[in-house]
């Protein structure tokens, strides 16, 4: 990521040391710099934008950049902009809007802002660009002295009550802002001349806070969008007139007067991630509530004990949320209208407008948002017979999208965090819908950033709080290889290779010489699944000493590491990850196994059980053949309810078993466990089910139909390294026809199923050509497609 340039702006601030005019809280700051233009349409400017924490950058009004994307101490990502277009003639005006979060230690939830952003002890701003006119004329524009800028102390984040890991809503003052500053001829008197506060290099190479390497992923999309209706508000035949100001137009404001209140509550049709936009007229020192809430809840549920139940039952529920809070600055007048805007997106599938006006009436003209997110260009398609299925691969796709933004999520709501479990799984949906690995390989290169000088990874990152789960660090190892897989690109597994190996060195430090794992330190979280039976998401049997479970995960990531060893030629390496991984399959097999029971403890001490210890039992080779079949029929059978019962997003290693296995036919009573998300009335899929303690409504880990109905049910995946050979395998389950098609880094593979009822199965399609295909009918017939392009095959299944 690192970039060898000589930059010539500077950074700059408000003011210089002790930077802050208030130490330990978030500042806005925003920057204008006006400038002529003769004529715009052989004028260009192109500019490269950053700053500490947050920036939005506006050219003459128009928002124009968003970032800087997320980065951390060792690499600060900036945006390039070509604005050329954009220009008009005579003056024009770039500005900027930035919010510094204050540095906090050790950080403190719900206080110090988003936990995955990173910033400095100071704030600052960066632009660096060079306005070229058609007369050869050029003016310098990089941010210096020449910039003017100004605090607003009228915006203020407070605390945050539910979503801890966001660090606070707004409470701002409208009075307290600068209204039409971005705009030119904006009268900017009481503007200072902004202070640089840093150069970008030093000749000695003591580095900057602020090591700028250039944005690796497109711009979030931002769509404009509006709400569907109103579900309730305060006076029942109000709801037509509030419904006609969604709609937009001066004739359609809704008017509070003086003294009195209203609320409403808005559906937009879906949970989506957006920036609200709010437009006011009069009303000075009104007061505005924006409550943002993924559903509605039964009216028994708290900030403590959520009962969620199902979630578009507005009549009976409640919504539960954080908000934002806008005093009125009253300067909408006539043509000209108050705008508010949270500076961030905001999450949400109902929002709650409380509005209560003072000395003077308040006319709410519009409330609408801009959609955005990351560019996801969705290629994959599926349908069958089961339309439930249909169904799950819309909640699944809905799901994948909110939870990608300048990096992957595990939920948008509440942490907008990019943690290892979570984005392995994200990762790979995202290879069967779109092909698109540039998220994947900043995902890579995140977590490969996060490494101690232990050599463990941390298990989210970027964030401002270093959290370790230990297993988190092997999930790391399997994305590496899955994306070599996918896209064949050996050289980028190339250069992770020696942070793998420290992964890996980490947990042979951790082997005793009875053979497993031991207990992890202390100050890490031995997490591993969200299991109703498991507090905190660990086995109990961790009290007792070795987990079983972490000795399997080390043994699979060891056979892992050794297909990375040998695509790289590390021949010697690949040998010795694969007699460690059988040694630790070997103590697992000698202190683990209960022959007695056919299964696999929880540890070595105990007698409780798991469906993870059975699953990674296969997973890690310790169990193979015939007996490895055995195993996952008895861990999938009913009786298996006597173990501790896999969550929907640990379910994906059942899955790959059971396909690899030849029992992927028993796979449709564990895909039945999505379906009762369809009765739950939700639009993406939750992080738990509703029994298990329910938080997130949004939770792209839960999204396996994308890589199940697309990887089996159409049978599309990589035969080779980077889809040099085409498998297509389709796996009929209960179905008795499917159509869709799934995403190659050669283009989209079409498939088309059925099997009538004599038991003919018949298949049709077309593939990327020139790229090999091999067809795997379901009973074992094999056609190949040397040239690719169309197929088609036939077989009779056994009645």
């Amino acid at each position: 990521m690192e970039e060898n340039r000589l930059w010539n702006a500077r950074w700059i601030w408000h003011q210089s040391y002790p930077w802050t005019s208030d130490p330990g809280a978030h500042e806005m700051v925003w920057f204008r710099r006006e400038f002529d233009v003769s004529d715009p349409h052989l004028a260009q400017l192109v500019v490269d934008v950053s700053a500490d924490s947050r920036y939005r950058l506006f050219l003459n009004g128009d928002s124009v950049s968003v970032g800087p994307c997320k980065g951390d101490r060792s690499t600060h990502y900036y945006e390039t902009v070509d604005l050329s277009e954009r220009l008009i003639a005579g003056t024009n005006v770039l500005a900027a809007q930035v919010l510094h979060f204050a540095p906090s230690g050790p950080h403190l939830l719900g206080v110090s802002g988003p936990l995955s952003i990173h910033r400095a002890v100071s704030g600052a701003m960066f632009l660096e660009g060079v306005l070229i006119e058609g007369n050869g004329h050029s003016q310098t524009l990089h941010s210096d002295e020449k910039w003017l800028c100004k605090k607003m102390p009228g915006f203020k984040i407070v605390p945050s009550p539910i979503i801890f890991f966001l660090g606070g809503f707004e409470d701002t003052d409208g009075s307290g802002l600068d209204h039409g500053w971005e705009l030119p001829g904006y009268d900017d008197e009481g503007w200072a001349n902004a202070v640089i506060v840093c150069e970008t290099g030093d000749k000695f190479g003591q580095l900057t806070p602020w090591q700028l390497a250039p944005r690796p992923i497109p711009p979030m999309r931002e769509e404009p969008a509006s709400f569907r209706g109103i579900t309730k508000a305060d006076d029942r035949a109000a709801i037509p007139g509030y419904e006609a100001m969604l709609r937009g137009g001066d004739t359609r404001s809704v008017r509070v007067e003086a003294g009195q209140s209203i609320w409403l509550e808005l559906d937009a049709g879906e949970l989506v991630t957006g920036y609200v936009t709010l437009k006011l007229r009069g009303g000075r020192e009104s007061r505005i509530k924006l409550l943002y809430a993924e559903s509605y809840e039964e009216p028994a549920s708290n900030l403590h004990h959520r009962v969620k139940g199902i979630r578009d039952d507005a009549e009976n529920g409640i919504l539960l949320g954080e908000a934002d809070h806008y005093t009125v600055a009253g300067v909408g007048i006539g043509e000209t209208v108050e705008r508010y805007e949270p500076f961030d997106f905001r999450t949400f599938r109902y929002l709650r407008l409380e509005a209560a006006a003072k000395d003077e009436p308040l006319e709410i003209v519009l409330l609408s948002y801009r959609d955005t997110g990351y560019p996801l260009n969705a290629q994959a398609a599926f349908s069958c017979s089961d339309p439930d299925y249909a169904a799950l691969w819309e909640l699944s796709l809905k799901t994948l999208r909110r939870c990608m933004h300048e990096t992957y999520e595990d939920c948008p709501y509440y942490e907008q965090l990019q943690y290892t479990m979570d984005t392995r799984l994200q990762m790979m949906f995202t290879y069967a819908v779109s092909a698109d690995d540039r998220l994947a390989r900043r995902a890579l290169f995140d977590y490969h950033s996060s490494a101690l000088p232990s050599g463990m990874l941390q298990s989210r990152y970027p964030s401002e709080y270093r959290q370790v789960i230990p297993s988190f660090s092997l999930y790391w190892i399997h994305m590496l290889y899955e994306h070599y897989w996918h896209f064949g690109d050996r050289e980028l597994i190339r250069r992770y290779v020696p942070t793998m190996t420290g992964v890996l060195d980490w947990f042979r430090r951790m082997l005793p010489p009875e053979g497993l794992v031991a207990p992890t330190p202390r100050a890490y979280w031995p997490y591993f699944d969200w299991c109703i039976d498991w507090e905190n998401g660990t086995p109990p049997a961790h009290a007792k000493g070795p987990l079983t479970l972490l000795s399997q995960m080390f043994a699979a990531a060891l056979q892992t590491a050794s297909q990375i060893y040998e695509a790289v030629g590390w021949s010697d390496a690949a040998r010795e990850a694969k007699a460690d991984a059988n040694a630790v399959n070997e103590a697992l097999l000698r202190l683990c196994w209960r022959p007695e029971r056919g299964l696999f403890a929880d540890g070595p001490e105990v007698e409780e059980f798991s469906q993870h210890a059975q699953v990674w039992g296969v997973v890690c080779g310790a169990v193979q053949g015939e007996d490895a079949v055995r195993l996952l029929e008895r861990t999938i059978e009913p009786q298996a309810e006597h173990m501790a019962q896999l969550s929907v997003p640990a379910s994906y290693e059942l899955f790959r078993m059971l396909s690899r296995h030849g029992l992927y036919g028993k796979a449709s009573n564990e895909i039945d466990r999505w379906k009762a998300y369809l009765h739950l009335h939700l639009t993406t899929l939750p992080e738990v089910t509703d029994d298990n303690h329910p938080r997130s409504d949004c939770h792209a880990w839960s999204a396996l139909p994308l890589s199940e109905f697309t990887g089996e049910i159409l049978g599309v995946r990589p035969g080779a390294p980077g889809y040099s050979e085409i498998i297509v395998a389709p796996q009929p389950l209960q179905l008795s026809w499917a159509k869709g098609s799934a995403a190659t880094r050669h283009g989209s593979v079409e498939v088309e199923w059925t099997l009538d009822e004599e038991a003919v199965f018949r298949m049709s399609g077309n593939g990327p050509v020139g790229i090999p295909l091999l067809v795997m009918l379901p009973n074992g017939k094999q056609v190949e497609f040397r040239h690719g392009g169309k197929f088609e095959a036939s077989a009779k299944l056994r009645a």
